[in-house]
This record gives structure tokens, C-alpha cells and sequence, in this order.
């Protein structure tokens, strides 16, 4: 079940992603988990938020708000997902704009099934909304996959079954739901319908190439093969094919939902894309407010980086809601589907990559020759290790970070700091100034370190934000408005620190250049001088 993947200075091996348990769309939340251990169309720009006498940002009327008074769809989820052969399929776009079109490819034992759009958002606490759904559609079992001898990447060869037109449906996540008509199986297929402009909004960002680099769909990803490690993993991966988890919908409803329905809650103007689309498109964050990265958002590309650098250089924030956030640099290259449908990532067989090459650098972590720019000179925390299970600790109470939450110093929050951890380390590049506002021992196999939440404004104006751990966005629903339960052990008190923080973070950012209404303060040397 381990890898020799190496992670940071030490190097000890790193274990597969075990995977996300069963029945959480069902819960409205969900869990999953990491192991082993090494250091290291809703929104629309119609209305800015204004500022309250606290400084807090205040929403304006939105079309986010608008949409999200419209009655949702309580039973949007996945109860009775069968057999993997039962029903499963997958969407030959990642995105598309309001209005275009994509294709469904569907392999179902069934004799017919229906499909069923649901935007995600927040709705009442329901969640969803249903936008659109298909007559039945004739069923047809598909052949199993096909695996490239030389870069072990799994493809399914299925024709198109369905073309569904978005005409009409908001900007927004959306998850669509296969039904098999004779109830043996039920499978969601994420897709996005992203904004055209993301100018005055904070961007929700899809970490679709991390979703699919954990996509075990036809025994392969980035991690593992059929021998359980590195020397059958494939080096290449493609969205051609479904997302094996029980439902159907990638990493999305554990580390994104929640995140989408708190910032849809509080009405603020928000744009929507993946990871795919900000790599495309250079000019896609301009006048951008805010891009949001949520939860699990380890898989960059180059462009990526680079597009994301210069919007925050341009005074755009940038709030990290997770942890090992732009770790592994990847390339996208067609598939037989179409343009940036293959995510690339040889990682320490870098030298093995036929299309290493001028201006396409080394596939492996961002940190590690022979391209080596580590992650922390743009989060302003860099990736430490896992797994840890930690309480989360406050340094920095009277913070504006902590406004609202009633916390004191030494304030802590059981099982808050895991599974994967971040930290502000100064032996990485590190913008200054920054603010370590929860400074978090953990032991990482054996080894003594620390989590952090930092905040540092940029030259430009923009405020960035680390939450510097993986399970933030998770504990948004323990215990909380729309959540059913507690995962990992997170109580309603760590659920209300958390929604509290993360609403401050947004309002602020959604203001503005967070970093000229409230500049750090550098207290770097104070902090770990304490230990």
C-alpha cells in the first residue's frame, strides 16, 4: 500500500490515497483521508461589496444571492450508487460556458436511465437545485478500459451516448446525477459551467487535475497501478474516464461543497472555473477580487502559477482553504477528446518525459531541480508533511482573522490540523511581511514540527491567506448549518471557528486589495522563537 514518493527534506516514503468513505453526499458531508509522513450562472459583476464599520465586507445584492433564494432539491444525492457496472460515465468537457454543449459518455446495465443536473450551491441548506433534467435515455454496457503499455494511462474508447445543452443554466458546480431507470445504480458527473468574467468576483476554483490525479478508475492513477506503488502508476491520467469513488463525483463534495455552500450563503459576487481553464487562459482572472482554492488543490500547472502570480501582483487575493495547495507541477496535453484533457506528471521519472522541453519544465514538485520554484513564494506556507491529527491551536487571538470568534491565546481545537499540514518556513522563500496567527504542534511519524495560519499582503495590495491545513474546508460542516455530522472527530466548536474565519476571510477579500485594509505584520521571528 506505500509509495517511495518523497515529499520534502527527509524523504520517507508516502501512501496511497485511501479513498472517500461511502454514502457522504448522502451525510451533506464527507471524509477522506491521506497516509504517511514527510517534512517538507450565478456570480455576475453586478455590485461590489461594500465595507461595515468593522472593515468586514459587506455583499452587495448579487446574482449569487438571487439564485440561492430559488427552492432547492433536497434529494440531489447519490442513496443507492449499485455496482460500479450498474452505471457510471463521465462528461467530455471539464467546463463549458453558459449556453455550449458537451457530451455524456455513459455505460449503464440498465436498459435506459435519465439524467439530472444540479447546480450546487446553498439553497435553504438543501444544497442543490435541480436545473435541468433528461427524458430516458437508452442504456448500453460499455467495454471495460484499455491501458497505454508506456505511460500506463487508462481510457475507456466509449462513444458519446448523450449531448446535453447548458442554455439557460447559471454559471455554478454542477454534479448530474445518471439514474438507471431499472434502480440498480445511481453515479454523479461533475462538470463546471464557468464564468466569462471574473472581474469584481472571487473565483471558485475546481481542483480538477487533482481530483483526477487520485482517480483510481481502471486500477491506475498518479500513485498506484495494480501492484500497489510507484513502478506501475501511471505517468499520465485523463479526465476520459469516470471518477471511480462510490459517487461518482471526484474529491468535489469532501473538500469543495462545503466551501461553495458557505460563500453561496452569504450572497457574495463569485465567478466560476477549474484549474484547467486558469491554465488556458491568461487574461481569465483579470480585475478578479479574490481566487478561491479549496480543500485538496495539490496538482498545478505552470500556467497555473504563473497566471495566478500575476493577478495577485495586480492586487488580486488569494485564499488557500487547504493544505499541500500547488505541490506537484503538471502539464495538460490533449487526449482523443479534445485539448487539455491529459494531465502529465512523471514526477521522479521527470527524465523519462518525451515533452520535457523548452518552456515546458520537469513534471515533478514545484520545489525540486531541475526547475526547482517551491510553492511558499506564492502561499507563503509551504507543504510539511502527513499524516498528522492535531488540535489546532490560536497564537493570535485579537486578529482580524479570529473577529467575531471569541477565541484567546492557546484556544484549541481537537483533531482540526490533518491529514496533510502546512507551515511557514523561512529556509523556502517567504513574502514578507507575514502573520502566523495559529501555530500548531503536530508529530509527523515521530518527527516534531508545526502547522500554521499565516496571512501576508503583497507589494501590489493583494492579502493571501493559508489556512495550513487540509481538513478546513471539511470543517465548515461539523455540526454546522447544512452538515449532519463531525468528521474526523471536529466538533461544532471547531465547525464555528472555522465558518467564522472563513467568513471574515471572504468578506474581506471580496472587498478588495485585503492587503492595503489590513497589512500584515510581520511577527515571524516572535513566533518561532517561542517555539
Amino acid at each position: 500500500m506505500t509509495t517511495a514518493e518523497q515529499h520534502g527534506p527527509a524523504r520517507p516514503a508516502r501512501r496511497r490515497f485511501l479513498g472517500l468513505a461511502a454514502g457522504a453526499a448522502a451525510a451533506g458531508a464527507a471524509t477522506g483521508g491521506l497516509t504517511a509522513c514527510a517534512p517538507g450562472g450565478t456570480g455576475s459583476a453586478d455590485g461590489a461589496p461594500s465595507a461595515s464599520a468593522s472593515g468586514q465586507a459587506r455583499p452587495a445584492p448579487s446574482a449569487t444571492r438571487a439564485e440561492n433564494e430559488l427552492p432547492g432539491d433536497a434529494d440531489w444525492a447519490v442513496t443507492r450508487p449499485g455496482p460500479a457496472e450498474a452505471i457510471e460515465g463521465f462528461a467530455d468537457r471539464v467546463s463549458v460556458l453558459p449556453g455550449e454543449s458537451f457530451g455524456l459518455h455513459v455505460s449503464t446495465t440498465a436498459p435506459a436511465f435519465r439524467i439530472r443536473a444540479y447546480r450546487m450551491g446553498w439553497y435553504g441548506g438543501a444544497r442543490a437545485r435541480l436545473v435541468w433534467q433528461s427524458e430516458p435515455l437508452p442504456g448500453t454496457r460499455r467495454p471495460g478500459p484499455t491501458v497505454d503499455p508506456g505511460t500506463r494511462t487508462v481510457r475507456t474508447g466509449w462513444p458519446r451516448t448523450a449531448t446535453v445543452q447548458t442554455r439557460g443554466w447559471p454559471e455554478g458546480c454542477y454534479l448530474l446525477r445518471l439514474d438507471a431507470e431499472d434502480g440498480s445504480g445511481q453515479r454523479f458527473v461533475p462538470i463546471t459551467v464557468r464564468s466569462r468574467s471574473t472581474a469584481g468576483r472571487s473565483v471558485v476554483v475546481n481542483a480538477v487535475a487533482t481530483w483526477q490525479a487520485y482517480n483510481e478508475w481502471g486500477g491506475y492513477n498518479l500513485y498506484n497501478g495494480p501492484s500497489g506503488g510507484l513502478a506501475s502508476r501511471s505517468l499520465q491520467v485523463t479526465f476520459d474516464r469516470p471518477y471511480r469513488y462510490d459517487d461518482g463525483a471526484g474529491l468535489f463534495l469532501v473538500y469543495e461543497a462545503p466551501l461553495i455552500a458557505l460563500a453561496e450563503r452569504l450572497g457574495l459576487p463569485l465567478a466560476y472555473a477549474t484549474n484547467v481553464d486558469l491554465a488556458r487562459d491568461p487574461q481569465l482572472l483579470g480585475g478578479a477580487a479574490a481566487v478561491l482554492s479549496l480543500g485538496h488543490d495539490e496538482y498545478w500547472s505552470q500556467e497555473q502559477r504563473r497566471h495566478v502570480e500575476a493577478a495577485r501582483d495586480a492586487g488580486t487575493n488569494l485564499a488557500v482553504l487547504g493544505a499541500n495547495c500547488c505541490f506537484r507541477r503538471v502539464r495538460f496535453e490533449p487526449s482523443e477528446l479534445g485539448e487539455d484533457r491529459t494531465v502529465v506528471c512523471y514526477k521522479a521519472a521527470w527524465k523519462d518525459d518525451p515533452g520535457r522541453g523548452p518552456g515546458r519544465p520537469a513534471t515533478n514538485d514545484f520545489r525540486d531541480a531541475p526547475d526547482a520554484d517551491p510553492e511558499s513564494s506564492l502561499l507563503g506556507v509551504i507543504y510539511d508533511g502527513y499524516p498528522v491529527d492535531a488540535p489546532y491551536v490560536v497564537t493570535s487571538p485579537g486578529h482580524w482573522l479570529f473577529e467575531g470568534t471569541g477565541v484567546k491565546a492557546g484556544d484549541a481545537f481537537p483533531h482540526l490540523v490533518g491529514v496533510e499540514y502546512d507551515r511557514v518556513n523561512t529556509g523556502f522563500p517567504t513574502p514578507r511581511p507575514i502573520e502566523i496567527v495559529a501555530h500548531s504542534p503536530v508529530v509527523c511519524d515521530g518527527r516534531r514540527s508545526f502547522a500554521d495560519t499565516a496571512y501576508y499582503s503583497a507589494p501590489g495590495g493583494a492579502g493571501v491567506f493559508a489556512s495550513g491545513t487540509m481538513r478546513w474546508v471539511e470543517a465548515l460542516d461539523a455540526n454546522g448549518p447544512g452538515g449532519t455530522r463531525a468528521d474526523h472527530g471536529m466538533d461544532a466548536r471547531a465547525g464555528d471557528l472555522v465558518r467564522r474565519v472563513t467568513e471574515n476571510v471572504l468578506r474581506l477579500f471580496a472587498a478588495g486589495p485585503a492587503g492595503r485594509a489590513r497589512p500584515a505584520v510581520d511577527n515571524v521571528d516572535a513566533v518561532h522563537g517561542r517555539g
